[in-house]
Order: structure tokens, then C-alpha cells, then sequence
């Protein structure tokens, strides 16, 4: 189950918002950092996203200028996120190389 944290920031009125999302392995964490990250903010201000793993899990963190575009960015990226862990699901846990 994935862990959420959202609010306003205290730099100036933000908002922010985290997420961590388990993963069976470290494998398939990594695996969905490289799927995910390529994506970047269509917008050039007002919005950051920060992916990082750490051992199995999942970490992303948003800031932005307005409610609105946090939420579209959020929505978006779970959108992905549900594709991606479908894809890692249909076809079976990695291999090692």
C-alpha cells in the first residue's frame, strides 16, 4: 500500500505532496523509477517532481505553485504508475542478469 503526505508547504505557500509505493524488490522498484522518470513536467514553472528509490520503495515528491496543477501532475503520474505495475505484473517478476 502506498503512503501519501500532502499539504501546504511552509516556503512561501506551496503546496506539496509524497508518495511511497512499495515494490516486491529492489528489482522492480528500480525498474519503475527508469519507466517513470523519463516523464517530465510539461509546464516549465510552477511545478517540481523528485523520484527516488530506496531499498524496495518508491519515492516521489511534488511541490508546486498551485493546488490545481499539483493535482493534475498527481493524477497523471498515477495514471502511469497503474500502467507501468500492470505491465510488471502481466509479465512476471524481472529476471537477473
Amino acid at each position: 500500500m502506498a503512503a501519501m503526505d500532502g499539504g501546504t508547504s511552509h516556503e512561501r505557500g506551496k503546496f506539496q505532496f509524497s508518495l511511497d509505493v512499495p515494490f516486491p524488490s529492489t528489482r522492480e522498484a528500480a525498474i519503475a523509477l527508469r519507466s517513470l522518470s523519463p516523464d517530465r513536467e510539461p509546464r516549465k514553472g510552477g511545478i517540481s517532481k523528485e523520484l527516488t528509490v530506496s531499498d524496495r520503495t518508491l519515492s516521489v515528491r511534488w511541490v508546486a505553485e498551485e493546488a490545481r496543477i499539483l493535482r493534475v501532475s498527481v493524477n497523471s503520474f498515477l495514471d502511469h504508475l497503474s500502467l507501468v505495475v500492470e505491465t510488471m505484473e502481466m509479465f512476471g517478476p524481472p529476471v537477473s542478469q
